[in-house]
């Protein structure tokens, strides 16, 4: 990392604690004391840490998403109604499966159903800027507020589970581990094998983008359309492709939800991950490691938020969060300008 590179990075620390600090301060407590909870209650404990790396489980998913149609340069915001796709679609296939159905099929099928959710809504919002020049940003934002009706509408009519406001349970054999059935310390908390599987999907993206032919048309249409088609490669259809896989990993955050903690779908279950995927991966530089640093930061926050909460409103670290995502177009900015 450059020095100026290195400055900016450190200022943008800087600020989000002074934030935080001015925060807390205003809202009538110690700074001092409201860190310390903080960390006491997400590093400090076997608990707290298995449930900030369960918080950036989905975090994962959705910021590997973004990255990777970020190295196609387009900018897919539609990760949020990719994972509703992805919860409502391997909700579906897991409840509709033979009780008997073994976990080594039942898990691939559901895996697949999230990715294919996801990646549906992707390869639409890639056809539509390949086919008509229509800018992803608006498209997947459309795409996000169909997804956000539809689900409402299913889980409350045609998929409720009689007085459940929920879908049906998926089977036993569609469950992912869970963290706590393996190790005492990790017990009651959210933590799963979705988290594994994530950190297996950055390793695979950083191996897909670098080494195969298909990532090198993704970077290549990231370098210009014009160096694309002088490499013989055609843009829509790479477009679309790129914006296909970016759909697929953000339908997998539904692993953590649907397989993971929850075992069915609900009206909310997944809201808001999308768009926190955007900022982890900016601040993750779109590299897969950066990723996965970004969102144990964000998942940190997120717990750090609900151990302190009976010393200051959560609301007061809400400004916390938006600091975050400030010191992100700050650092964004900083590497534009020193490179």
């Amino acid at each position: 990392m450059s020095r100026p590179r290195a400055l900016v990075v450190v200022a943008a620390a800087a600020a989000v604690l002074t934030a935080m600090n001015l925060s807390v301060w205003l809202a009538g407590a110690s700074p001092r004391r409201v860190l310390a909870l903080m960390l006491a209650g997400t590093l400090g404990s076997s608990y707290g840490f298995a449930q900030s790396l369960a918080k950036a489980t989905p975090l994962l998913w959705t910021g590997a998403s973004v990255a990777l149609a970020l190295r196609a340069r387009l900018f897919n915001v539609g990760a949020e109604g990719q994972c509703l796709a992805g919860v409502l679609a391997s909700a579906v296939v897991g409840a509709a499966l033979p009780a008997s159905t073994p976990w080594a099929l039942a898990i691939p099928l559901c895996l697949a159903a999230a990715a294919a959710g996801g990646a549906a809504l992707g390869a639409v919002a890639g056809w539509l800027r390949g086919r008509f020049g229509t800018n992803e940003v608006l498209s997947t934002l459309m795409l996000n507020g169909l997804m956000a009706v539809v689900v409402t509408w299913l889980y409350g009519g045609a998929l409720r589970d009689g007085a459940q406001v929920h879908t049906r349970d998926v089977v036993a054999g569609a469950r992912l581990p869970m963290a706590g059935a393996a190790l005492r310390a990790f017990r009651g908390s959210g933590l799963n094998a979705s988290f594994a599987l994530g950190l297996v999907a950055l390793a695979a993206l950083a191996w897909y983008l670098e080494r195969t032919r298909g990532g090198l048309r993704i970077r290549a249409l990231g370098s210009s359309s014009g160096t694309a088609s002088a490499l013989g490669i055609d843009p829509s259809r790479t477009t679309v492709r790129a914006m296909a896989l970016s759909g697929a990993l953000a339908g997998l955050a539904a692993s953590h939800f649907v397989l993971g903690v929850k075992g069915y779908a609900e009206h909310g279950l997944g809201a808001g991950v999308g768009f926190t995927g955007i900022a982890v991966a900016l601040l993750g530089g779109a590299r897969p490691w950066g990723i996965a640093l970004a969102a144990l930061l964000f998942g940190v926050l997120a717990q750090g938020s609900l151990a302190v909460n009976a010393v200051v409103p959560s609301d007061a670290l809400v400004v916390v969060q938006a600091a975050t995502l400030v010191a992100v177009a700050v650092v964004g900015a900083g590497r534009a300008v020193t490179r």
